[in-house]
């Protein structure tokens, strides 16, 4: 195989690939009016919004901006969220489900608006989504998804043919979607909110909230300063402050893989997910020199499951099958958080807490998700109705089907976390050779190592800081999973994503 079709070593996104502004660090204490904690789509559209208004909004990101979720995306934006819109009839009903339709379509309108009178060049562009089923099992379901659509309102229609070498039994179109690149998007509004007065903080970690449900929370930060606020909002993908609302046991976190690669043929427009199992996600994107194919699929519950690069091979192996693959660019993952009724947690943390707010849990549609929370959550700090929100209200609760969710999230949680304690690991470290990791025997107890591809060895104790469970190695992204709450970690043993806030213990470096 040649090196240009020979698969990245290592994970990179494309969108990446974009020059982003760099901020300091926090080193003293402050006083604002809104303190976001997070710089991915949601913590700066909402800065954006909010500093329009007059708001005095300070950013506070763990790394550097736009690179965790929203810089590791497929970045579709579309309504069409997988088979989703029958099954919030059932449990919602038809009004709810409508507002649901309706409140990702503003922020698809909101992104084109936003476009055509910035003129921010995004690689925007309409499109229309087909969700399409390889199954008779699925192609029913298509059927009534189709049905929903109709009772709902939804410009859609079914077909028995995509522009692939794919053999499907059907597909639902929803039209007049749309998609972008969301970094170049998203760094246009963080300018225009640094303008309108909006600090920025890279590498300064929440830590904690101090609230004595009085009118000013603050901020803690891992370097110990404090930024004092009217309104905190949580736009971390997990929160990191969770426990006054057990988020949690009301979610679980799921990995997919995308790749990005150069092929011959001429990409026939459209955007394409598979209704059924393993998933696959198909669409391009224009860069210099031609058209970038992304690719992508393969979910799984974070920590759990086969060698991680196995989700890499099988996509490339359906996009040799497809489109064949000319040019190996790019490889990226990226992790989700999935409630228990499949919509969002958007709002107050709890119903005490009612200037303390998140916003998580966009399964994984973070596109639309992340710009209607934005506008939600500048709505709750202005004091504003909002249509919106009794529908992604962290408060609600369905019996049906959250009790039967929560049961059997928090039992797989139950089986990891016994699972870890008990299991024998015959793996010494210095088995390991250049660019391996795994789970070791450290000293009589469980641990884990990684040797870098220099031999340099590092060990870690992969016990998760959050609630005790013990970490996977993930091989695809040379990670520490945490199979309960999604929790990872560098193979140094920093945090990576949450509800985590504290490192592993690094045991031993050589």
């Amino acid at each position: 195989m040649s090196s240009a079709k020979k698969m990245p070593q290592f994970p990179k996104p494309y969108w990446r690939e974009l020059e982003m502004p760099s901020f300091k660090k926090l080193m003293e204490d402050i006083s604002v009016d809104v303190a976001i904690v997070g710089a991915g789509i949601t913590g700066i559209t909402a800065a954006y919004l909010l500093s329009k208004e007059g708001k005095k909004v300070a950013i506070l990101e763990a790394g550097t901006v736009l690179n965790g979720t929203t810089g590791h995306t497929t970045a579709k934006l579309t309504a069409q969220h997988d088979i989703i819109y029958d099954e919030l009839i059932q449990h919602f009903g038809e009004d709810k489900a409508k507002l649901y339709y309706e409140s990702h379509t503003n922020a698809i309108e909101f992104v084109e608006k936003e476009v055509k009178e910035k003129q921010i060049d995004c690689d925007f562009s309409k499109e229309d989504a087909y969700l399409y089923a390889t199954t008779e099992e699925y192609e029913q379901k298509l059927k009534t998804e189709y049905q929903a659509y109709q009772k709902l309102g939804i410009d859609g229609a079914l077909t028995d043919s995509i522009p692939f070498d794919i053999s499907i039994k059907n597909a639902l179109i929803m039209r007049n979607q749309a998609q972008y690149h969301p970094l170049k998007f998203l760094k246009a509004l963080l300018e225009e909110a640094v303008k309108s007065g909006c600090y920025v903080f890279e590498h300064t970690t929440a830590t904690d909230i101090q609230d004595d449900e009085s009118d000013n929370p603050k901020v803690m930060t891992k370097d110990g300063h404090k930024v004092s606020c009217r309104h905190v909002i949580m736009a971390s993908h997990f929160p990191f402050y969770d426990k006054p609302g057990l988020y949690f046991a009301r979610m679980y976190a799921s990995r997919s893989y995308a790749i990005g690669i150069k092929t011959d043929k001429e990409y026939p427009g459209g955007m394409y997910l598979s209704a059924d199992t393993p998933s696959r996600s198909i669409r391009s994107t224009p860069i210099e020199g031609g058209t970038l194919w992304i690719i992508g699929g393969e979910g799984h519950k974070t920590g759990q499951g086969i060698n991680t690069m196995k989700h890499y091979e099988a996509i490339e192996k359906f996009a040799e099958e497809i489109c064949g693959i000319q040019e190996f660019s790019y490889r990226w993952s990226a992790q989700d958080l999935i409630t228990l009724d499949k919509v969002p947690y958007i709002g107050p943390i709890t119903s005490e807490r009612k200037n303390i707010f998140i916003a998580t849990g966009y399964k994984k549609w973070g596109m639309t998700t992340g710009i209607l929370a934005g506008h939600l959550l500048r709505d709750y700090v202005l004091e504003r109705d909002n249509p919106y929100m009794e529908l992604y209200s962290p408060q609600r609760f369905h019996a049906d089907p959250d009790v039967k969710s929560i049961m059997t999230a928090n039992l797989d949680v139950a089986k990891h976390l016994i699972k870890g304690k008990v299991e024998f690991v015959p793996k010494d470290p210095d088995d390991l050779q250049a660019g391996e990791g795994s789970t070791v025997t450290y000293e009589g107890k469980r641990a884990g190592a990684y040797r870098d591809e220099n031999g340099k060895l590092y060990v870690v104790d992969t016990t998760c800081t959050h609630l005790g469970c013990e970490c996977e190695w993930n091989e695809g992204e040379k990670t520490w999973d945490c199979p309960c709450h999604g929790s990872r970690y560098s193979y140094t043993g920093e945090v990576i994503e949450g509800p985590a806030v504290k490192a592993l213990e690094l045991l031993k470096e050589e």
